[in-house]
């Protein structure tokens, strides 16, 4: 397009035309879909399926698929699920998360996921922290970062951090997202003891006074120890992306310094 605008065959009027019709598409009057968000931002677009008519969620993921070969969508129900693998049949699939809480990647047979760049570690308080962890995996994952896992961990027996930050350290992790409810305690007991950004990710299964997320949002604010950055409650994508940003950034600085010391070889 470039070419054709330099070489006098568009306008720049025709040119403008083309770049927005390539930086988004509508469905009707119910979505506009910004397919070109990961060359842009280096985070795709993430299918938020939570409110959703089910018809429009399977418009809006076919197209994504086809544009960019895969999509990502997280809060599914278990009855989203199943209407978008009846109807998009002739696409392959991931599903993760548990009961209305899941996450899907659907793609097509020729797609594959990007050369992986960097690694990041995601450590859960709670088992039923769970389908957060798998956004944060998932979400990752399509940004072409590799990611380690460590369950149930929480400050509630705080011997069980031993083994997986001795991991971590001889894993060389670029970042590492924590996530608790309840108290929210861990990600600040983690930040003390690593070198690494560490990201705060609440989660809604605590419960009574100050639950639902509420007390641990509130704990991880309020974090003495510095290099602790937190979201919002629930919000894996958020959590998964900035990390994943961190790990490629750090994996390109590596690249460099490789590249460097080999020319001076």
């Amino acid at each position: 397009m470039l070419e054709d605008l330099v070489s006098g065959r568009i306008s720049t009027e025709e040119a403008e035309r083309l770049i927005r019709a390539r930086d988004a598409e509508r469905l009707g009057e119910f979505a506009v879909l910004d397919l070109q968000r990961q060359e842009r931002t280096g985070v795709p677009e993430v299918i938020l399926a939570e409110w959703k008519d089910e018809s429009h969620l399977v418009s809006i993921a076919e197209t994504v698929v086809k544009r960019n070969g895969f999509a990502l969508l997280t809060r599914v129900s278990r009855s989203k699920r199943d209407r978008i693998l009846e109807e998009l049949s002739h696409l392959r699939y991931e599903v993760s998360g548990s009961g209305d809480h899941l996450t899907m990647l659907l793609h097509s047979s020729d797609w594959s996921p990007p050369q992986r760049a960097g690694r990041i570690a995601v450590m859960t308080a709670g088992t039923s922290d769970k389908p957060y962890a798998d956004e944060v995996k998932a979400t990752a994952e399509v940004m072409g970062v590799e990611v380690v896992t460590f369950r149930d961990v929480g400050v509630a027996g705080i011997h069980r951090l031993l083994e997986p930050l001795a991991t971590i350290a001889k894993m060389d992790v670029d970042a590492l997202v924590v996530l608790a409810g309840m108290e929210g305690a861990l990600p600040t007991v983690v930040a003390s003891l690593v070198d690494l950004p560490v990201i705060g990710l609440p989660v809604p299964t605590g419960y009574g006074l100050g639950g639902k997320g509420k007390t641990a949002l509130a704990s991880m604010l309020q974090s003495c120890v510095p290099g602790l950055a937190v979201v919002n409650i629930g919000n894996g994508v958020g959590a998964g992306a900035l990390a994943a940003l961190i790990a490629k950034r750090c994996a390109r600085y590596r690249k460099r310094e490789d590249q460097s010391q080999t020319s001076q070889c």
